[in-house]
Parts: structure tokens; sequence; C-alpha cells
């Protein structure tokens, strides 16, 4: 599946928070934005994002000077960052919860900048859907944990380490669908091996 990383545009316009609103506004028309990331002032400082909507609802909207707001005035910060190796679903997820359409990806420093047009162009949601992908890692899984418990024994570690990476796959599909899963695959192996069920009261 693919990861920020993978769809992140690499090219990222920032500026000054002290820059002036007026030269956010000419830096956007430029580069055709509508999305700034405001620069850390040194290494532990937090990044900050800057978007035309800012300049529009806070300066704009009262008849302030452009040129006497200074960003760090209008700006989120700090703001969403994304991790580099996160699923894109679930930036998507983060995007949604959040209400925002863009945001840095960071790890220790600004790598790059990820957007709901980036999602939508370069992701592969459409070809790879991640609940069919879950699925079918599922009932393969599922084969996988079926067969080493013929073979290792129904109440063996082994057999019930296996449901357990079935039971995890199963929990993100659920969360997937935000819905809660009726009957797992281990429930239904149990009512065929009841003695499965004490080889999962195993320390860990």
């Amino acid at each position: 599946m693919l990861k920020a990383s993978d769809i992140m545009t690499k090219e990222v316009v920032t500026i000054r928070g002290s820059a002036t609103a007026a030269e956010a506004v000419k830096l956007m028309r430029e580069k055709g934005l509508h999305t700034l990331i405001v620069e850390r002032r040194h290494d532990q400082d937090a990044y900050g994002i800057v978007a035309d909507s800012d300049i529009v609802y806070k300066v704009t909207a009262f008849g302030l000077d452009p040129k006497k707001v200074r960003v760090y005035e209008i700006m989120t910060k700090p703001c969403i960052a994304i991790n580099p190796d996160l699923g894109v679903e679930y930036v998507a997820r983060l995007f949604a919860n959040n209400s925002i359409r863009i945001a840095p990806v960071i790890q220790n420093q600004l790598l790059g900048i990820i957007s709901i047009t980036d999602i939508l162009s370069k992701g592969d949601f459409v070809e790879s859907p991640k609940q069919t992908f879950l699925e079918q890692e599922i009932e393969k899984a599922i084969e996988s944990a079926r067969a080493i418990c013929a073979e290792k024994g129904a109440n063996s570690r082994e057999c019930a380490v296996a449901w357990d990476i079935v039971e995890e796959l199963e929990a993100e599909a659920a969360h997937q669908r935000a819905s809660k899963l009726e009957e797992t695959a281990f429930q239904k192996y149990c009512k065929e091996f009841p003695e499965a069920v004490e080889a999962r009261m195993y320390d860990v």
C-alpha cells in the first residue's frame, strides 16, 4: 500500500512568520499556490501553515492592511504534520477528521507536502482499495492459521499466535468499516476445535 512519502510533493514553498500577509499573497500568486508552510525559527520550533483562506478571513474580511499584518498573526501553528510512513488511507482519514486539505510531511525535518489533490491524482485507492486488500490478507491469514493449527495442534502456542495475526487484521478491517465484527474467524474456528481457546491464554 502507498505511503505519504510515495505521493507527496517534494518541492515545498515556505515563508517566514515575520513576512507580511501581502508578501504571502505575492508568493502564492507567483507560485500558483493556496497554502504556504511557515518556516521554523529554530530546530526545536514547530512548523506553521498559512492558507489563502487565512488571509481572506482574517485580513481582507476586516479591512486590515495586508502590508502591516504579519504571517505569524494569522497562521496555524503548530500545524498537523504527516509522518512519511503513514498509509495514504490514514492521511485521508486525518484530513477528514480535521477538515483540512493539505499538510506538511515531516520527520525531524520538512520532507514535502501532501494534499487532497495528491491523494486523488497519485493514490492507488481506486485500483487497490484498502478494504479489498485487507479482506484478501485476512483470507490468506485464516488459511495459514488453519494450516499451522492442523500441523502443530489446535491448542499449540503456534496456533494461537497465528490466530492473533488474523484478529489484528480483522480489527483493522472493522476499523476501516467503522463497524464491530459480530464473530471473528477464531470464534468460528473454536466451534470446530474448542480446545483452541486454552492455547490463547499464554503470557506474551
